[in-house]
């Protein structure tokens, strides 16, 4: 099983990327939760640029992927988990919150460190939220994250099962709470008493600044609740609520060249 995961883990990733992308893509179009004030054309070629080009830094600036390393932990015996005799479920479980609540810190931290806000905000610079800015993030964020995760990994040491779980869940989460799909009032309540929907994450997307410094999690919707920093819904309403950075409503996020050089701009 293992081997299978580490000799197959782009594969895998991709599927599910591709597989869970189709579905919010369509769901948008079919019943989108607000029109957009950009549409896509030149954003999704941003964005998308960025994806491709955070793919290759990656690649060419981290030694070693999660699964791999989590694989290696774990054969070292390091990490919590490993230095416990818990059933592979228990374990298993454990492990899926304890990531996501440490990548709820990171998003924190992102926002409360003025140099990670830098290149964070290359992600709330979109005016318009759908599913294609769940992978909007600058180059340097994703390398940054990626060492955060391995550090992460060698803490807690998880399954490389259990991470790459962990990875799938967290990009699955970050298109579907990203996209401008319409659940429905109820189906949004029942869901956010576990999980972040679109909704919910769309106020954490506000030009606002008490909103933008809300709504932090990815998957769980636990974290915000526990240390404070829920908001239910935006004061403007979805609809009318702006999107985006306030000092920033123009097109010039949209440029894949802005989006690269905003970081180390003032």
């Amino acid at each position: 099983m293992i081997e299978f995961l580490l000799n197959n883990e782009a594969t895998i990733r991709l599927s599910a990327f591709v597989g869970v992308f189709s579905i919010m893509a369509v769901w948008e179009i079919l019943s989108p939760r607000r029109p957009l004030v950009e549409g896509r054309g030149a954003r999704w070629i941003t964005n998308w640029g960025l994806v491709v080009i955070d793919a290759f830094a990656v690649r060419l600036l981290v030694p070693v992927l999660a699964v791999a390393w989590a694989h290696s932990v774990s054969e070292r015996d390091l990490g919590l988990l490993n230095l416990l005799e818990l059933p592979f479920w228990i374990e298993f479980v454990v492990a899926i919150v304890m990531l996501d609540m440490l990548i709820y810190w990171q998003h924190v931290a992102s926002h409360k460190i003025p140099l990670l806000w830098r290149v964070h905000r290359v992600h709330h610079a979109d005016r318009d939220i759908d599913v294609t800015t769940g992978a909007r993030f600058h180059p340097v964020e994703i390398v940054l994250s990626m060492f955060f995760k391995l550090v992460c990994i060698a803490l807690i040491g998880p399954s490389a099962v259990a991470v790459m779980i962990f990875e799938v869940m967290l990009n699955a989460s970050a298109m579907f709470n990203h996209s401008n799909v319409k659940l429905g009032s109820n189906l949004d309540r029942f869901l956010r008493r576990v999980i972040v929907t679109p909704d919910m994450h769309r106020v954490h997307h506000s030009v606002v600044q008490r909103e933008t410094d809300s709504n932090f999690g990815f998957f769980l919707s636990t974290w915000d609740r526990l240390f404070g920093s829920y908001i239910d819904q935006p004061n403007q309403g979805h609809h009318d609520m702006s999107i985006g950075l306030k000092s920033h409503q123009d097109k010039s996020p949209n440029k894949l060249t802005w989006a690269l050089l905003f970081p180390f701009k003032n």
